[in-house]
């Protein structure tokens, strides 16, 4: 593809902010801007693509689903869009300006092209020609749920498309880049929407983290890798700042747990901002879709965030990477989600005596209450903080070892969610169906506080609290 990406970094006296930047279009008086050369996303995949020149298309995008393009400078009101499509429903891909609900400037017609890497040029002309840089949305519309059109590039005029700014940034490292690294380095810059970490941020935390001493795990203590937080909703907002980064209004609403969250925040802010999370020197933000009965919010009976390991041999867990986020779950998961599927939803104390109307939510007895545990990925690429689905940086483990394109083993997340419900019927998630329950990560743990839980807790398979000692609870 003719757009790369490269990581920068400015480092000055108060700290490090990382940017990563996509280079102008090569073939400049074209205008042409490659598709996975997003800012931000709701819905996309990459994938290589069949279509001449190579590189990559976007794909599995269906309904709702956008691309966002930043600094984008439009040169003329002719438009071309080159698509593919297997889904024979078709469609349109609405050109917006500042948000997927902005001024709508153009609309690309999608039919059926014969197939997902059958490769056709659509065009559309502009209402307008807005003069400057601009944010474009391309918006994915049709009238039916699945996926239908693959994109591999816009044509817009002779505009081209100066560098765009990542969605996160790092904290700041006075460390040196001489450590030797321990797990893989970038041979190059990412693709658009992978994020590098800081290596000399990462390998400082590191050593940091190597040099701290263990303590003797006393008789009697449960052996399971744990330790905890917990936290208090900090907020409800229609905001991602993963997902949906600096587009305030642009999700479903939101639960935040921990500190203040809004569409713009970055793992760096989280440091400077008062947390309701217990364990010391857990700044981090954590969120998860709101849940409604009869469209009003349901109160949370409590929110706990597990740290494990599920790996066989423990002791090669290492704390998170500075700035990294995450996602797990599927927002667009719209399944039915009767007794004994996964990703249930479920009753406190095995207190469920029946089920909803439609089969998807338990009915729980008096003094149970409704319950949800996310379980995250255990194991870490190693290379960067963030992907463009926000989950690809991370994997699972393989017969018990982090491995292969996921050699780094990090402390597993559980949320464990409760709710002040007895479950039933009229409840749905601001996502949609049960099936759509999903959880937001973005790491603000403090290094030194961090460490030692992970050393002492997880590496020596113990159960710990909110602190590194022995105390469970």
């Amino acid at each position: 593809m003719l757009l790369g990406v490269a990581v920068v970094a400015a480092l000055g006296a108060t700290g490090g902010i990382y940017l990563a930047n996509a280079s102008a279009d090569e073939v400049g008086a074209a205008g042409k801007i490659e598709a996975e050369a997003f800012s931000a996303q709701s819905g996309a995949q990459t994938e290589n693509t069949a279509d001449t020149g190579g590189g990559k298309n976007v794909g599995w995008l269906a309904n709702g689903d956008w691309l966002r393009y930043d600094n984008v400078t439009i040169g003329g009101a002719d438009l071309t869009a080159r698509i593919a499509a297997q889904n024979r429903a078709g469609g349109s891909i609405e050109l917006r300006l500042g948000s997927p609900s902005g001024e709508l400037l153009a609309t690309f017609p999608v039919a059926y092209t014969g197939g997902w890497q059958k490769w056709t040029s659509v065009t559309a002309h502009a209402a307008r020609v807005p003069s400057g840089p601009q944010s474009l949305v391309a918006v994915m519309k049709s009238a039916q749920a699945s996926d239908f059109v693959n994109v591999n590039w816009f044509a817009l005029g002779s505009g081209t498309r100066p560098p765009a700014t990542a969605t996160v940034a790092p904290p700041s490292s006075s460390a040196s880049a001489s450590t030797t690294p321990t797990s893989p380095t970038a041979t190059s810059a990412p693709a658009a929407g992978w994020v590098d970490v800081d290596r000399a941020a990462w390998q400082q935390q590191l050593a940091d983290f190597n040099a701290i001493k263990t303590v003797p795990v006393p008789a009697g203590t449960t052996r399971v890798a744990e330790f905890h937080t917990d936290c208090a909703v900090s907020g409800e907002a229609k905001d991602d700042p993963i997902v949906f980064p600096s587009l305030p209004g642009a999700s479903h609403m939101h639960t935040f747990f921990g500190p203040a969250v809004d569409a713009a925040t970055k793992p760096a802010d989280l440091f400077v901002r008062t947390t309701n999370c217990n364990a010391k020197g857990d700044n981090s933000a954590y969120w998860v879709p709101q849940l409604t009965l009869n469209g009003q919010p349901v109160k949370m009976k409590s929110f706990r965030v597990y740290y494990g390991s599920r790996l066989a041999d423990p002791s090669v867990t290492v704390p998170f990477p500075p700035g990294l986020v995450m996602v797990h779950g599927d927002a667009k998961r719209q399944v039915d989600t009767p007794k004994g599927a996964s990703g249930q939803f479920w009753c406190a104390g095995s207190a469920e005596t029946g089920r909803s109307a439609d089969g998807n939510w338990p009915v729980c007895a008096p003094g149970g209450n409704l319950i949800f545990q996310l379980v995250f990925q255990d194991c870490w690429d190693g290379q960067h903080i963030d992907s463009p689905d926000h989950k690809s940086h991370m994997g699972p483990m393989q017969n018990g070892q982090c491995t292969g394109k996921y050699p780094v083993a990090v402390p597993n997340l559980s949320f464990m969610v409760n709710y002040d419900s007895l479950g039933g019927n009229g409840l749905a998630l601001s996502s949609g169906m049960a099936s759509s329950m999903h959880g937001d990560f973005m790491n603000a743990w403090k290094p030194e506080n961090l460490g030692p839980l992970v050393k002492i807790c997880l590496d020596q398979k113990a159960k710990c609290g909110t602190t590194p000692s022995f105390t469970g609870g």
